[in-house]
């Protein structure tokens, strides 16, 4: 039951480093794009990584560092390309794909993925997975959600990572480049972790492929794309982290955020019965493991207001959103790791508690408005 739970509020780890790796052997062509499914990390509070997952980390850096050089020469012959066609040829980009989302309708990073997919205005259908079963994914080998299928024409491919489903179709957006080609540029690559569990990272994971004319057009400086992957990162590292610790932070709250999961999410009778009690009870206990891991404050309620003025703060007064007049993929990423909370004490708490009310209600009447 602690596994289905864990499942609902992922609270995975990934390497503290983000560096590039070759494709596994073996990995078909349709899922290269990667494996994880819960873009995670260890947070601010993390201690430094010591012995040989720091050889492994630069083993990895300068194998990195040849894809990426061969990435790049490949992207900018792509981009000329591109720019050599008709701007017809690059017209009504979101209707030449096939979209369908695999996710659990509670879980942070498939919540950010469908924030990104709103506001973009690009149409998907929803398959809700049965986080004991899972028979909605046995078409795959990974088995973590969110899992994203791209049909563009005869192409079909297969997105596991949130950040990496995300980039890569801003990406596509942005620049025209066929998906096929774009997830090339976000290989996944394995390691063993200090706890001995092998582990997926992903190159660039945080990184928009675009040419110097596309990202100075969509982010009029280096300054603003620096500042969208520092806060997405933070996201996922940190942010992500104070969900489950605050969901579950006493029986009473535990109890209600599983009858609030058995609601929406996709469970027979029975199953429902026994998610609601028995997967309550163990993750009231679970998130105090979580707050130990964590290294959070006794009153967990603490590091998540921190955490959103601390976000309302680099937001600032001066404009609506950290992407200036409309939102970022870092506004998208926090809004939608925080709406999982939407209904539960946490999150009334949060809003009564914090600054980040206003800015939150504008990036939600922002993808309530998106143009369909």
């Amino acid at each position: 039951m602690a596994q289905v739970a864990r499942a609902l509020w992922p609270v995975r780890y990934a390497l503290a480093w983000r560096l590039g790796g070759r494709l596994p052997p073996g990995l078909p062509a349709h899922s290269r794009a990667g494996f994880a499914g819960a873009a995670g990390g260890q947070g601010p509070a993390a201690t430094a990584r010591k012995g040989s997952p720091r050889l492994l980390g630069a083993a990895a850096l300068a194998l990195g560092g040849v894809l990426g050089l061969y990435h790049t020469a490949r992207w900018h012959l792509r981009a000329q390309h591109l720019r050599a066609q008709p701007p017809a040829a690059q017209l009504s980009l979101s209707s030449r794909l096939q979209l369908t989302l695999y996710q659990y309708k509670t879980c942070p990073f498939c919540s950010k993925v469908r924030a990104f997919l709103d506001f973009h205005a690009l149409p998907y259908q929803v398959v809700e997975v049965n986080p004991v079963r899972k028979a909605e994914i046995k078409f795959s080998s990974y088995r973590k959600v969110p899992i994203l299928l791209a049909q563009e024409g005869e192409s079909l491919q297969q997105l596991n990572d949130s950040s990496v489903i995300i980039s890569a179709l801003k990406t596509y957006l942005v620049s025209g480049q066929p998906l096929e080609d774009i997830i090339t540029y976000y290989p996944p690559m394995k390691a063993v972790n200090d706890q001995g569990k092998e582990v997926t990272e992903f190159c660039n994971k945080y990184w928009l492929m675009l040419d110097e004319k596309e990202a100075q057009h969509l982010y009029g400086g280096k300054e603003a794309r620096t500042e969208e992957m520092k806060w997405r990162q933070w996201a996922d590292d940190w942010l992500v982290h104070l969900i489950s610790p605050n969901v579950y932070r006493t029986p009473a709250e535990a109890l209600a955020s599983f009858d609030y999961i058995v609601r929406e999410g996709k469970f027979g009778a029975v199953e429902g019965t026994v998610a609601k009690y028995m997967g309550a009870a163990a993750m009231y206990f679970i998130s105090k493991r979580l707050k130990s891991r964590h290294h959070l404050q006794d009153d967990v309620r603490e590091d998540l207001y921190e955490a959103a003025d601390k976000w309302v703060a680099a937001v600032g007064k001066d404009r609506p959103f950290m992407g200036g007049q409309k939102p970022n993929l870092a506004d998208l990423a926090v809004y939608g790791v925080l709406r999982v909370m939407e209904g539960l004490e946490a999150f009334d708490d949060l809003m009564r508690h914090t600054r980040i009310q206003p800015w939150y209600l504008r990036v939600e009447k922002a993808i309530a408005e998106a143009p369909q």
